[in-house]
């Protein structure tokens, strides 16, 4: 971790909070978690607050450690997370089919980098829903220094109600982000509404798998370290995710689980075991020095209270996951893409 890292890190964390309350807000976030006591029932109820109060304790250890996109991707063998997940970005769009001129919705959208890269690459003006203040703010920014401040723009809102007319877009994608929507069907029932009749819809959701055991105590373990690092109230199945899509009035074009084509693992740059020059800072050794750089900031008062615990937490997610992975319980690459009847 260079001192620029560092500080930069240490100047992030918090995101939107006060300095000062950040130590709290963790700790009110932990207790929504079925591992700290929490009910699954009141991360649903109260799903609004737990993921503004987790991007905004996250946002700048997730920019540090994977880039402006926080997605995995399927990697070919040679190939860098980065053109990895470039790659993903561009395979959405092609789906898609997203032509020049085109209005196109990104729900969930972060601080912007799938949306800077589709707009860039496809010619196409890209909205970014987001209902977290600090992210929007950081991608406003980013837009700037990009140069894509003309064709990219945010809006602050919760994607289970948009402010955004019926027939809208062109297209619209999520990117791992759906996944916090306390009811799909209501999420997918909004995105129908806003998309043009015989547009697309296309996303990447995060999905327990068909070999999920609810009743295996280790794979609901492996289920609540996952909620608990990424912000989620509860993570559906695949199934469940198809079964709310037709629900909500779209027509299945095609869906797989992308993860099972991938050569090299979804969840390799997370797994210890494995060591990387070209992404250090997701490996075994390279959590390790920022924990410990972490933990020196907190120490002298340059990085605010509550950092290393909200470290601490990623790093269970991160566990979480790859256990996830390598059982084939879980899945943060179930793909597919709906069309909304033309008849609509």
């Amino acid at each position: 971790m260079s001192k620029s890292g560092a500080m930069d890190l240490a100047s992030g964390v918090g995101g939107g909070l006060e300095k000062t309350h950040i130590l709290s807000a963790v700790e009110e976030y932990e207790k929504y978690h079925t591992i700290y006591g929490g009910e699954q029932e009141k991360r649903t109820a109260q799903y609004s607050d737990l993921v503004n109060k987790y991007y905004d304790l996250v946002t700048s250890f997730h920019e540090y450690g994977w880039g402006e996109s926080f997605h995995f991707a399927p990697r070919l063998k040679g190939e860098s997370m980065r053109e990895g997940i470039k790659r993903y970005e561009y395979f959405i769009a092609l789906q898609l089919g997203l032509k020049p001129g085109q209005k196109v919705l990104d729900v969930g959208c972060g601080i912007g980098g799938p949306l800077r890269e589709i707009a860039q690459f496809s010619l196409t003006s890209v909205t970014g829903l987001n209902n977290n203040e600090y992210q929007i703010s950081r991608g406003k920014e980013l837009n700037r220094i990009a140069g894509a401040d003309k064709t990219c723009d945010f809006v602050k809102a919760d994607f289970m109600k948009m402010p955004l007319p019926d027939n809208s877009f062109d297209a619209v994608y999520a990117i791992e982000a759906t996944c916090h929507a306390p009811d799909a069907y209501g999420c997918y029932k909004e995105i129908y509404r806003v998309l043009k009749p015989g547009q697309c819809f296309g996303a990447y959701e995060w999905c327990m798998t068909s070999s999920f055991d609810p009743n295996n105590k280790e794979h609901q373990n492996i289920k609540a370290e996952i909620e608990i690092g990424n912000g989620l109230p509860d993570i559906r199945t695949t199934k469940q995710c198809l079964e709310a899509l037709k629900q909500a009035g779209f027509e299945v074009v095609w869906e797989k689980d992308v993860a099972a084509d991938s050569p090299i693992p979804w969840y390799s740059l997370l797994d210890t075991s494995q060591f990387s020059l070209t992404n250090f800072r997701t490996t075994g050794l390279g959590r390790f020095v920022t924990r410990t750089m972490v933990k020196f900031l907190e120490a002298v008062g340059i990085a605010p209270q509550g950092s290393l615990r909200v470290l601490k937490f990623l790093e269970q997610a991160a566990e979480g996951l790859v256990a996830g992975g390598k059982k084939e319980i879980f899945t943060p690459m179930y793909f597919f893409l709906a069309r909304k009847p033309a008849s609509d």
